[in-house]
């Protein structure tokens, strides 16, 4: 047999492998979509026949003001889903690593990895409600230890007051996602050289200049997928909003899944939520293709 025929067979058996995930990439994200994109091209309550509208629904996203607004909150919860968790978790994996571990043990440090990791793996149903007891105007935790310690004027109604609330949100939001990084950033400490550490000691480096110039230039591969992954996860985020505000107090922390959402199911605008998904989807995978060509131009250089 010859050695095309044989690479032709072995590619054929390759492709195979890739079968049931192409399969699964079809029936879960590319027919959905295209279906999605179907329908905010049509005017529909979700009862009876759709209303062939052509490009109407995203016309009217140009003068939605609340459309925009929700993308102007959608960028308060990126600062506090991707950007602070990420500089948080730098630091945070950093004292870990180079310090609990060597003076405690590693068991110490990876007992306090998982404690700081725990709101990743709470169902955020239950964060929201306990976070809700928190902030609560009343009788909530935070106001009662305001009050306790003689701070009364700080009281506040943190997620009623349309000042606050986003504010609230984004300070719940940090403390669920700052575990994520961390348990990254620690994972890739892992494969520093310490040679590069004992070199950068010796010629006089404090523990800040060794974090900045050789453990953050090496952690590069890392802060990337963790930026992408949390920048994702704050244009995407709905739950906790659902859970905790509900797009309040007056809308001012509605966001474009939660307004997509309300369109869908509360207003019977199916057409219109579809295309306010949609545009959230290009968004999407526009910065996500925007952070990959980054990524691969620090690698080249």
């Amino acid at each position: 047999m010859s050695p095309v025929v044989t690479a032709v067979r072995d590619r054929g058996s390759y492709l195979l492998f890739l079968l049931p995930g192409a399969l699964l990439l079809l029936a879960v994200v590319l027919v959905p979509f295209g279906m999605n994109v179907g329908l905010s091209l049509t005017e529909w309550s979700g009862a009876g026949e759709p209303e062939w509208v052509g490009a109407e629904n995203y016309r009217r996203l140009l003068t939605d003001g609340v459309f925009w607004a929700s993308f102007r909150h959608n960028a308060g919860l990126v600062l506090a889903m991707a950007v602070l968790p990420t500089l948080a978790g730098l630091l945070i994996a950093a004292v870990l690593f180079d310090h609990v571990a060597r003076h405690f043990g590693p068991r110490a440090a990876g007992v306090l990895r998982a404690c700081v990791y725990l709101p990743q793996v709470l169902p955020v149903a239950v964060a929201g409600i306990v976070w809700g007891w928190v902030l609560a105007p009343r009788d909530g935790a935070l106001n009662e230890v305001l009050r306790a310690v003689g701070l009364d004027s700080l009281a506040r109604n943190w997620l009623g007051d349309p000042d606050l609330a986003l504010w609230s949100v984004m300070g719940v939001l940090l403390w669920i996602q700052v575990g994520y990084p961390v348990v990254i950033f620690m994972a890739g400490m892992r494969r520093i050289d310490p040679s590069l550490h004992e070199a950068a000691e010796l010629d006089g480096a404090s523990w800040w200049g060794r974090f900045r110039h050789v453990t953050v230039p090496q952690l590069r591969p890392e802060v990337f997928v963790v930026l992408l992954t949390c920048t994702i996860a704050a244009l995407k985020v709905f739950a906790p909003i659902y859970v905790l505000t509900r797009g309040g107090p007056g809308g001012a922390t509605t966001v474009p899944s939660y307004y997509s959402f309300q369109n869908f199911f509360e207003k019977t605008r199916v057409g219109y939520g579809a295309a306010i998904a949609t545009v959230l989807t290009v968004l999407v995978l526009v910065l996500t293709a925007v952070f990959l060509r980054v990524q691969q131009r620090g690698e080249d250089r």
